[in-house]
């Protein structure tokens, strides 16, 4: 397989950016995840890869190799769409076939290699069938076959699973996943699923506005988000932002008359990185909240969600701003309860309000 180099890539259609200046190394077999909302730039970003998108500006390396100008079919790299892009007049054999079809190989080549995939992906007893008599989930089990059958450099996805229903969605990532760790495939992956994206990814490249906001594993983008952007879009619901004012090592938070003290090993730093100002945003995950009648913050139910193993409480903690709080399924908390409850001290985010950037823990020595 390869590895893939974005070197200040960008893409413009006329005076829109698309995609601006942009640096990314993908490593051999490494799955990543290219994840934001619609016109982030993540699928322009994925087709200038293949070639199916001119760039504006910067070079792509395959393998070391400039293949910035190259035609899609001079990069040996396999495209799986959306919408499957199947032939509708072919058998699922046929459909697997074409590629190695098109490059002369031979019948005995093609027969082996179309069973080995059919085989890897369980689609032995479909080789007769076309399209049009295949389920979803099948009919992108054939187009994931016919990339893995040419064995390219590299695969790149662009939301395969959006047009299914949501249990094949889940069949399929799992699916997925185990095709990557069998191949070891570098595969690029879009998709607007932040489940997708952690449950699939080695790496999430978080994208806004046409710019990278983020680069991280799942658990680095969840846990520790660069900025607010990140905090919001990643998690269901995202974090809890709360705006205040630090002064002396205790955060006063609006609404409920809530303060906060502020962990001792992060004081130094809010210090230095606040400088002048007393503005600061708290975050911290649904989780990390922990419910407790003699904790030192305090909220009001406003509404209850049952989430199978767990519940969410939306709490308001002023007029106007409303967070989120996991806790046990089979307590009930009626609305307009007060719950009081503190934040796991090893969770806890903060963000200064002017550059919306995250405040980075200083490094002990």
């Amino acid at each position: 397989m390869s590895t893939i180099e974005l070197r200040q890539v960008e893409k413009k259609f006329g005076d829109l950016h698309a995609v601006k200046a942009l640096d990314l190394t993908i490593q051999d077999g490494e799955f990543i995840v290219l994840l934001g909302p619609s016109g982030c730039g993540k699928t322009t970003t994925l087709r200038m890869i293949s070639g199916l998108e001119t760039v504006s500006g910067g070079t792509i390396w395959l393998n070391g190799r400039n293949v910035t100008w190259l035609h899609p079919s001079e990069r040996d790299i396999a495209f799986v769409f959306q919408f499957y892009a199947l032939y509708p007049h072919l058998t699922a054999w046929r459909n697997i076939a074409f590629p190695l079809q098109a490059q002369g190989e031979s019948r005995e080549t093609v027969d082996k290699r179309v069973n080995e995939v059919a085989k890897l992906l369980r689609i032995e007893h479909l080789l007769n069938a076309h399209p049009g008599q295949l389920s979803g989930g099948d009919q992108q089990r054939v187009a994931l076959a016919r990339a893995l059958v040419r064995r390219p450099a590299a695969f790149l996805m662009d939301e395969p699973l959006g047009a299914l229903d949501a249990d094949f969605r889940e069949s399929m990532r799992s699916e997925i996943k185990r095709l990557h760790v069998l191949q070891h495939a570098t595969t690029v992956y879009v998709t607007h699923d932040q489940i997708e994206a952690m449950a699939m990814g080695d790496r999430i490249v978080v994208m806004s506005e046409a710019t990278i906001q983020q680069i991280g594993t799942p658990a680095g983008v969840y846990y520790d988000p660069s900025n607010l952007f990140v905090a919001r879009f990643i998690g269901s619901p995202g974090m809890n932002l709360i705006a205040g004012k630090y002064a002396d090592g205790v955060i006063q938070m609006a609404g409920l008359d809530n303060r906060y003290a502020v962990p001792q090993d992060w004081q130094n730093t809010l210090k230095k990185a606040l400088g002048g100002t007393s503005e600061i945003i708290v975050g911290f995950r649904p989780e990390a909240a922990q419910i407790n009648d003699h904790g030192n913050l305090v909220g009001k139910v406003y509404a209850s969600e049952m989430q199978g193993s767990s519940a969410v409480l939306h709490l308001t903690i002023n007029e106007n701003e409303i967070i989120h709080i996991r806790t046990d399924r089979l307590i009930p908390y009626p609305i307009d309860t007060l719950v009081h409850f503190d934040i796991n001290p090893k969770m806890v985010r903060f963000f200064n309000p002017k550059t919306e950037a995250a405040i980075q823990p200083e490094v002990t020595q």
